[in-house]
């Protein structure tokens, strides 16, 4: 395994490799959700690139930023033992030096829920990616399905901009008790992870009712709604959604699918997740 620090060398890594080559980005911390990633890549591909980079252009606060876990030397060991071939692990010059000012923004499905609360987080979050795509230029990339919000914006983003590379999606890996894999879920003390289970019980509920027939889109998000006011553990709320998976517009009715997505504090802990009502897109 290879790890590599500079984009110029990356670019050179990933034109010299066996083809087809598939990339992972991450921002370290790695857990299973992101081992996923890498394990589906493998199969798919003769090469294997990830990418581990903290990208401080998508946090909307620097303490979040700062707190943000990392563990370089764990990533590595985990990755190695995947069988990744390439690990660009760039520092932050290198992806932003000084005088950056070009930015690659989603119009649209970038400004509610999460881009509502987290002011140029998309912004960040499709220019880092759009970066990465070109230092790499791999055949296909990979994104987990929890950050549903964010794989909408990637697949329009690539769309848009006529990339050549396909956008795989991974569902969302979980815990024992539900809860959406996060690197953010190290932030969470023992009561705080216990009650942490009942976002995931939350969008479980809302299934319910659609599996039973229900297709109001306010129905759903009240039955979502209802299991989080119940739990002493949510500190706060900042959204329940049933939107379109593609263009994310909430729904009144609820025919043809849906992606239910919430945005839960635990404590002093943000957590999203989501879960799809019928065919994915």
């Amino acid at each position: 395994m290879r790890v590599i620090k500079t984009a110029a060398s990356m670019s050179a890594a990933c034109r010299a490799v066996p083809r087809p080559l598939g990339l992972a980005p991450t921002m370290g911390s790695l857990h299973q959700g992101h081992l996923a990633l890498t394990r589906r890549a493998r199969r798919e591909n003769a090469t294997v690139a990830v990418s581990v980079f903290v990208n401080p252009t998508q946090f909307d606060r620097g303490a979040d930023y700062g707190a943000y876990p990392r563990n370089f030397d764990l990533d590595l060991s985990k990755l190695d033992e995947e069988g990744v071939d390439l690990v660009f692990a760039p520092p932050e010059d290198e992806m932003f030096p000084p005088g950056f000012n070009t930015w690659v923004e989603v119009s649209g499905l970038s400004q509610g829920l999460e881009g509502e609360r987290r002011p140029g987080h998309f912004k960040g979050v499709a220019t880092v990616v759009a970066k990465l795509l070109n230092v790499a230029g791999p055949d296909r990339a990979y994104f987990g399905q929890k950050d549903g919000q964010q794989l909408a914006v990637v697949r329009a983003l690539v769309r848009d901009l006529n990339l050549p590379v396909e956008i795989v999606s991974i569902p969302t890996v979980r815990e024992s008790d539900g809860l959406a894999m996060s690197s953010r879920n190290a932030l969470l003390s023992g009561p705080e992870r216990r009650a942490a289970a009942v976002i995931h019980r939350s969008l479980v509920a809302a299934k319910g009712l659609w599996d039973a027939g229900e297709r109001g889109g306010e129905p759903l998000r009240a039955e979502s709604r209802r299991v989080l006011a119940g739990d002493p553990g949510v500190s706060r709320v900042d959204y329940v959604s049933v939107a379109d998976p593609d263009t994310l517009c909430e729904l009144d009715v609820v025919n043809d699918g849906a992606m239910v997505s919430t945005a839960v504090w635990i404590g002093e802990t943000r957590l999203i997740d989501n879960l799809l009502l019928g065919p994915g897109p």
